[in-house]
């Protein structure tokens, strides 16, 4: 298995992979891409699964995805906020939905001693983008 790891500057985004997906995220978040397949049953779609490491007190910048994304922590505990619904804290083990185009105004690490780790998958077309920051 091919595992690549990526950082960049904060608000700055980083391309993942040749069709230009990017991530922007804080310089010590941790992105690593576990797999990044074709689907053959859903012609110009892939799937997409991500780890993400947050550092005590870390968060990612507000932003989009094109693609819809499911998210389970695997340690720690995360708050989520989709815009339209509350911040909510969720635990190790505990998992939420994200629709294309939802726009993720919170994603942070709930506490400020403990790291916290995300798994995520996601389904899009090879052109779209993994991660778009939010104008503020």
């Amino acid at each position: 298995m091919n595992v690549l790891r990526f950082c960049a500057a904060p608000l700055a985004a980083l391309a993942l992979m040749i069709s230009a997906s990017a991530f922007a995220h804080d310089p010590s978040e941790k992105v690593t891409v576990l797999q990044d397949e074709m689907l053959k049953n859903a012609p110009g779609k892939k799937a997409l699964m991500i780890e993400v490491d947050y550092q005590p007190g870390q968060s990612s910048i507000a932003h989009k995805h094109d693609g819809t994304a499911m998210a389970y922590v695997l340690s720690g505990a995360i708050v989520s906020q989709v815009k339209g619904g509350p911040a909510k804290t969720y635990k190790a083990g505990e998992f939420w939905y994200e629709p294309a185009g939802s726009e993720h105004m919170v994603s942070k690490n709930a506490s400020a001693t403990q790291p916290a780790k995300l798994l995520v998958f996601m389904v899009l077309a090879p052109d779209e983008k993994v991660l778009i920051p939010l104008e503020h």
